[in-house]
């Protein structure tokens, strides 16, 4: 598999601002790290947009790599993942040895969009096989859960199915100035209020003013999930291939020959919608599609090995051509194509005068 990194971060995209570890923060992860011996670190990272909640991931992620061979990393921020492209939803597990940045998930579920809004049940329905995952095979690693900012309404009930579902060593709550922004305070997932073994943190957002107000950067998400799309589909080329901008990749995409798959050979799946039989080439057609293997466990969703363009589609021949960084080893498994809403940049699509040379004639146009 390919790796599903995510270059871009949010501090690459707020180059105005100063992020900064202030004291409380540190404490929270120096009194996070320092737990263990005979109970499991495993710290829910929870808190409203904008608040730093995948900065204090990434600060306690450093931490804890000082002191564990190998720390877990669940990713359900759907949206901006950390480890992946967006509308994936992952388990990472991180060995200290390995100081490379480029890493890969252990499992990786592909939701197909950038938010639990629309079905949150099969959103839950993602993490908790993740946990499960994460219980069955790395049991004893601490674990960070690095959560969504929809912490309001069908929002708030999910983030308190997955605190009641995991039960966590540790509840961070990042707060802003604007009060009514912020998740209640206490124990809120606790019907009686009762934190019981778990160990509640307050702390307060890094990024304020001089007036110690909370300063809401209103980053362009879509932007940023664009970038992110576009490094991950980057990765169809060798490294040292000096393609360095967007534009560049763009037309080396539009050029590069696709993967042929026939339909008979996939199942596909359409995600959060259904597709008349008729429509369904015209709606696959220029689309990103989740590259996915049958689970052996019933219950789980189709695991995920990367994702991939449809350049086109042979109708004649019933054929899909397919644009992916996944390797040819690896995507011979492939047996689910899921489509989503996850759109392909608009950047990667305006492309002119540039025709692969190897899509057939009688083929759907694609990019």
């Amino acid at each position: 598999m390919a790796p599903m990194e995510v270059e871009v971060s949010e501090e690459a995209m707020e180059e105005e601002m100063i992020i900064h570890i202030p004291e409380d923060w540190s404490e929270a992860a120096d009194t996070i790290a320092a737990c263990g011996g005979a109970h499991t670190i495993t710290a829910f990272i929870c808190g409203p947009k904008n608040s730093g909640k995948s900065t204090f991931s990434r600060h306690l992620l450093q931490i804890l790599r000082r002191r564990h061979k190998r720390v877990a990393y669940l990713d359900s921020d759907v949206g901006q993942p950390e480890f992946t492209p967006p509308g994936c939803l992952s388990l990472t597990v991180l060995d200290t040895q390995i100081l490379d940045t480029k890493v890969q998930p252990q499992k990786c579920f592909f939701y197909g969009d950038i938010s639990s809004k629309r079905d949150p049940q099969f959103y839950l329905t993602h993490i908790f096989a993740l946990y499960d995952h994460y219980q069955k095979h790395y049991s004893g690693v601490p674990l960070i859960v690095n959560t969504p900012g929809w912490v309001k309404g069908i929002g708030y009930d999910v983030l308190v199915d997955m605190l009641q579902d995991i039960t966590p060593s540790h509840v961070v709550n990042i707060c802003i100035s604007s009060k009514r922004k912020n998740l209640p305070s206490g124990a809120f997932w606790s019907h009686d209020g009762d934190a019981g073994a778990i160990t509640l943190i307050e702390i307060n957002s890094a990024r304020q003013d001089s007036l110690n107000r909370s300063v809401l950067v209103h980053k362009d998400s879509r932007h940023i999930r664009d970038l992110s799309i576009v490094t991950y589909f980057r990765q169809c080329f060798p490294s040292d291939i000096n393609m360095g901008s967007v534009k560049e990749i763009a037309q080396a995409l539009a050029a590069h020959p696709p993967y042929e798959v026939p339909v008979s050979a996939v199942n596909i799946k359409h995600l959060h919608c259904e597709v008349p039989k008729a429509e369904i080439f015209y709606s696959l057609n220029a689309s990103i599609v989740g590259l996915a293997v049958n689970s052996e466990v019933s219950e789980h969703p189709p695991r995920c090995v990367g994702l991939g363009i449809v350049r086109g589609i042979d109708t004649s021949r019933r054929t899909l051509y397919i644009i992916t960084p996944v390797p040819l080893n690896v995507l011979e498994d492939v047996d689910v194509l899921l489509q989503g809403f996850i759109q392909i940049p608009t950047c990667l699509l305006q492309v002119q005068g540039c025709v692969s040379p190897y899509m057939a004639s009688n083929v759907l146009p694609g990019i």
